[in-house]
C-alpha cells in the first residue's frame, strides 16, 4: 500500500502577551527544551528552538497528519501551561494569540537554525517589531497593522 512522503518545514514565531520580558536567562533553556519535547510529542521533528525575553522562535518539520494551527495551538497550549506549572512568573502567564509560520526548504535549514539559535546576538541591534515585520514583508504576507503582536517600544 502507498504512503504519504512529505517535507514540510515551519518557522513559526510567538509572542510573550503584553509582550513582557518574562523569559528570563534563569529558566529560557527549560523552557526551549520543554517546547521541544511538545514538537516532538506531537509528531513532529524538532529541528531548533531559541527566542528571546519576550517571544520565541521554532523550526520544525511537520507531519501531513497535522494542521499549522493545531500543532501551534498544542505548543502554545501545552508551553503556557508548563510556565505557569513551574512558578516561573508572578500572575498568569500567556502567550500572545495568533503567530507567525514560514516555510522553508531543506537547503535552508541550517540559515534558519542558526538564525534562531542567535536570537540573544540578533536583538542587541534589531527589536522583535523590525524582526517581526521583515519576516512578513520578506515573505509577502499581506497583513493587517491591528492584528500584530501588541508592540512596545522601549
Amino acid at each position: 500500500m502507498p504512503d504519504t512522503y512529505s517535507q514540510i518545514t515551519i518557522h513559526a514565531v510567538f509572542a510573550v502577551k503584553n509582550r513582557e520580558n518574562y523569559i528570563t536567562v534563569e529558566w529560557r533553556d527549560k523552557l526551549h527544551r520543554y517546547i521541544a519535547g511538545i514538537i516532538t510529542n506531537k509528531g513532529a521533528k524538532a529541528l531548533a528552538v531559541g527566542g528571546w525575553k519576550d517571544h520565541v522562535h521554532i523550526l520544525f518539520g511537520l507531519p501531513v497528519t497535522v494542521s499549522v494551527a493545531d500543532f501551534m495551538s498544542a505548543v502554545k497550549a501545552n508551553s503556557s501551561k508548563w510556565i505557569n506549572e513551574q512558578g516561573y512568573v508572578k500572575g498568569k502567564f500567556q502567550w500572545q494569540s495568533g503567530y507567525g509560520a514560514f516555510s522553508f526548504s531543506k537547503s535552508q535549514r541550517d540559515v534558519v537554525i542558526k538564525y534562531i539559535m542567535n536570537q540573544e546576538e540578533h536583538h542587541r541591534i534589531k527589536s522583535f517589531r523590525e524582526e517581526y515585520l521583515n519576516m512578513l514583508n520578506d515573505f509577502e504576507v499581506d497583513f493587517d497593522d491591528q492584528y500584530l503582536f501588541e508592540f512596545y517600544d522601549g
